[in-house]
């Protein structure tokens, strides 16, 4: 065929690449101005022709002889304007200036059948939004197969695990689909590239000038000018491994350090950075450097959207910690933007998600809050409040620990004195704490930091701050207990504290490293640091001691049935219950008897009797076999309550007289929609139920008057 306007020859040929059932099912190729058309340009030796200059203009170079591509005569590059056929009014014309020129051109010729609407996807300019041309340019590649194949060997054979493991089927896709590596970039900052020209534009490759005219015998007059274009920045950060540990040197910090333990890193570079350095250091040092890699999902806004600057959604973590008001963080966000047409929208958007700024959550609350998060899936959706949630766990450990020192020092504790007594209590926290030390390692060790930090959390607000506090001042205020059994209480107290900043310590050092100072010169600890203290270990004595376990689990069974019958009949805190107690197994029986103390002072109750019949008007609540019964006449005043309860089923019988009314009626059941008469019908089953309940307590009452 002729091409239009320029009177140039162009084959015609046929390949997969077009879509028949789209358009007419022939399309124009361009190998040098597009990347799908280069490739069926390579598929079929087609000549590539660049009609544009560095800055997209039309070319109006001339006199150009062809040039060579991969040593062949047929594979070339057209950039005469000449011999490309490109018309004289078009040269030196812009891209878009030319385009209009040529439609006119091709109307004036009547070779133009129509013009229709068409909106390209092409891409912009990230800083300026520009359309951006495909260009062709000489560029510098690396010959990539013979360094994917040892990388790939690497991972089968087991010298580098992924976490998960999922993770190494993307590794391989994309590594047995490798192509060559363009590593040369136009950009003003970077590594150089290490090749230098002399004037006749033949290319010398070494690590500096000198080296170059070395070993090539050039002379000092002939001019050498080196490569403006700089390595991928990918590129550079693949030596990283080992070139910031004075590679190529053999120096000690290299010979310590590689390879090293581990990787962490995001899914989204396994490729970019992680394949890449298992490449350059099988190469240049003869092992991979890191034996394990562990990915971690991306951090993402409340809504699951990337945080990015365009999109104005990100939160400096600095901003987190010391807080910030509006106005500053409107400002931060919208400063030094990549699209400043964007500002005011992420404006509106940061006055409705931060209406009062960001408030200060220190440091431990935001590592915290991340550890919690890192769970093995793709993506964390970050939301701010969960950080306020860390915070009240930071207050709660100070708090603990404020009153673990004021009991140590209002007493002559002596560490190292063994004359003292544990009790269930000192042993259950014991035991626990033991689990729990195991539960942090087994996190750690799997890299499920969100396990090891719910065990964390858990063990401190559930066990030793809510519970074992609380059984410590039972001991520790009663008058009767042995002074040796005060001393086991209070030691137990500040060696699991201690231990337990320990064990917190890697998630949250600020805190732990404040109270550790402030504690250790009483616990005869050496030492400036936490960070110098061993990590905690678990205690196979105590970790393994069910029977302990067993018996503070149906303690904490009873007293919390005591707190649900208080909870149920909004009966005050403080008011002491008569409680009485029917059946249960011999263990229970002699766990109560064992633990009568702690159960009555964190229960509240003034007296504990067995009976053999349950009363007719007590309230219920079971400990494993065992039934706990609190008479209503103790707690409440009968005709008050009776009178509650009637006023309560009149209520209940009101709203049963009206739903029935409105099922029987036929003009409800045949037009509303089904699920709203479902709706209805499970109400009317709701209220029935709630009737029946209440009629039986009205029954009880009525017995008291």
């Amino acid at each position: 065929l002729e091409l239009p306007l320029t009177g140039r020859k162009i084959s015609v040929i046929a390949d997969e690449y077009v879509d028949p059932e789209f358009g007419t099912g022939c399309v124009k190729i361009t190998p040098a101005h597009d990347f799908n058309d280069y490739e069926v340009g390579e598929r079929h030796t087609l000549p590539l022709i660049n009609i544009f200059t560095h800055d997209a203009r039309i070319t109006s170079r001339t006199g150009l002889e062809l040039e060579h591509h991969d040593n062949t005569a047929t594979r070339y590059v057209l950039e005469d304007a000449d011999t490309i056929g490109i018309p004289q009014p078009y040269r030196d014309k812009d891209r878009f200036e030319a385009r209009k020129l040529i439609v006119q051109d091709l109307e004036a010729t009547g070779l133009l059948e129509k013009t229709e609407p068409h909106k390209l996807m092409v891409p912009r300019g990230d800083r300026s939004g520009a359309v951006i041309e495909p260009y062709l340019t000489d560029q510098w590649y690396v010959k990539i197969q013979p360094l994917a194949e040892p990388a790939i060997a690497a991972v089968e054979k087991g010298e580098i695990r992924f976490v998960p493991e999922n993770w190494d089927k993307t590794y391989y896709e994309w590594m047995r689909n490798i192509e060559d590596w363009c590593i040369s970039r136009q950009l003003w900052w970077g590594h150089q590239i290490p090749a230098w020209y002399d004037p006749d534009g033949n290319v010398y490759v070494g690590r500096d000038e000198q080296e170059v005219r070395n070993k090539h015998k050039l002379e000092e007059s002939i001019v050498l000018s080196q490569d403006e274009d700089v390595l991928d920045t990918w590129f550079s950060s693949a030596l990283w491994p080992f070139s910031t540990l004075g590679w190529p040197d053999k120096t000690p910090e290299l010979e310590t350090f590689y390879p090293t333990s581990v990787l962490v890193t995001g899914f989204d570079i396994i490729f970019f950075w992680v394949a890449r350095m298992i490449m350059m250091g099988i190469k240049f040092m003869g092992d991979v450097p890191f034996r394990e890699v562990y990915i971690h999902g991306l951090v993402r806004d409340a809504e699951g959207q990337k945080m990015s600057k365009s999109k104005g959604n990100i939160l400096d973590p600095l901003d987190l910690i010391d807080g910030i008001e509006l106005e500053h963080l409107v400002k931060k966000r919208t400063t030094g933007m990549m699209r400043p047409k964007d500002a005011e929208k992420i404006t509106i958007q940061t006055r409705k998600h931060f209406p009062d700024g960001i408030e200060s959550y220190g440091t431990d609350a935001l590592r915290f809050t991340f550890a919690s998060l890192a769970t093995q899936g793709r993506g964390i959706n970050f939301d701010v409040g969960r950080i306020a949630g860390y915070r009240n766990f930071c207050n709660k450990i100070w708090n603990a620990s404020r009153y673990v020192m004021m009991n140590l020092d209002a007493s002559d504790l002596d560490v190292n004195d063994l004359d003292r007594e544990l009790g269930l209590a000192e042993h259950w926290i014991k035991a626990r704490f033991s689990q729990a030390i195991e539960q942090v390692n087994t996190g750690i060790a799997t890299y499920r930091f969100d396990l090891a930090a719910q065990a964390i959390y858990e063990f401190t607000w559930d066990e030793y701050c809510d519970w074992y506090l609380e059984f410590s001042k039972t001991t520790l205020t009663d008058d009767t207990a042995p002074e040796s059994r005060k001393r086991g209480t209070l030691f137990t107290l500040v060696n699991i504290l201690e231990q337990l900043l320990r064990l917190m310590h890697p998630f949250m050092p600020f805190i732990t490293e404040e109270i550790w100072y402030r504690t250790s010169p009483r616990l005869k600890k050496t030492g400036k640091t936490i960070m110098q203290q061993p990590f905690p270990a678990p205690t196979s004595e105590t970790a393994s001691n069910s029977s302990v376990l067993t018996e503070m689990s149906w303690v904490k069974l009873f007293i919390l049935g005591v707190r649900r019958i208080r909870s149920e009949r909004d009966i005050a805190p403080g008011k002491p219950l008569a409680v009485q107690v029917l059946g249960g197994t011999k263990d229970e029986q002699s766990f109560l008897e064992n633990n009568t103390n702690y159960i009555k002072t964190l229960g509240k109750i003034s007296s504990i009797v067995s009976v053999n019949d349950s009363p007719d008007d007590a309230i219920i609540a079971l400990a494993g076999d065992m039934t706990i019964l609190v008479p209503l006449a103790d707690i409440i005043d009968p005709k008050v309550e009776s009178a509650r309860l009637e006023k309560e089923l009149a209520r209940l019988n009101n709203d049963k007289t009206r739903i029935e009314a409105k099922l029987t009626n036929s003009n409800f059941t045949d037009r509303a929609p089904e699920d709203v008469v479902n709706k209805e019908k499970h109400k009317l089953e709701e209220t029935l139920a709630s009737i029946a309940k209440l009629e039986v307590q009205h029954q009880k009452i009525l017995k008291l008057l």
